[in-house]
This record gives C-alpha cells, sequence and structure tokens, in this order.
C-alpha cells in the first residue's frame, strides 16, 4: 500500500506499506528517487503487523520504484498497477 500527504512545501510525504512478512525478510523501497540504491530505505516493523518507511518528494514527480528484499529478490507493490517503461511501479505524486 502507498499512502500520501501532501505537506506545507511544494513536497509530498510518500509513505510505502508492506505486511511484516510479504515478502519475507529483510526489505527497502529502491527507485529512482534514492538512485536504485539498496538499503537507503528500509522498511520498519510497526505495532500494527506492517512494516513501512516514508520519503519526501517533490509534488508533481513521477517516481518509479520497486522493493528489494535480502537475497537479491524484487518484487512490486501488490495493489499498484501502473508501470513506467522497464516495468517497475510507477506513481505520480
Amino acid at each position: 500500500m502507498i499512502s500520501t500527504k501532501p505537506l506545507p512545501s511544494d513536497e509530498v510525504r510518500v509513505t510505502f506499506t508492506l505486511d511484516r512478512d510479504q515478502p519475507a525478510g529483510a526489505t527497502s523501497v529502491v527507485g529512482c528517487f534514492n538512485g536504485w540504491t539498496p538499503d537507503t530505505h528500509p522498511l520498519r516493523g510497526r505495532s500494527n503487523g506492517k512494516r513501512s518507511v516514508s520519503v519526501v518528494l517533490p509534488r508533481g514527480a513521477a517516481v518509479s520504484f520497486r522493493y528489494l528484499t535480502e537475497g537479491g529478490v524484487w518484487t512490486d507493490d501488490p495493489a499498484l498497477s501502473d508501470r513506467d517503461e522497464h516495468g517497475n511501479g510507477r506513481i505520480t505524486l
């Protein structure tokens, strides 16, 4: 699940959320906003049984991303149907 919250500046807080064990193992969100660098934005466990991470991005940006789990396993957000030209998930803020 992806949620967005507009900020007073010209930015948006984007929160990436997954179930705690799906996919299994340490997972980070990797995308154009962090140079596709693994482990820059790891998802952290929450008390509600989910794990999430938030990133502040410019309003109006088109953002491509995927989730990377330990062992080099790439996964897509299950609730997202929009894809970029490479098949990565994409959201427009």
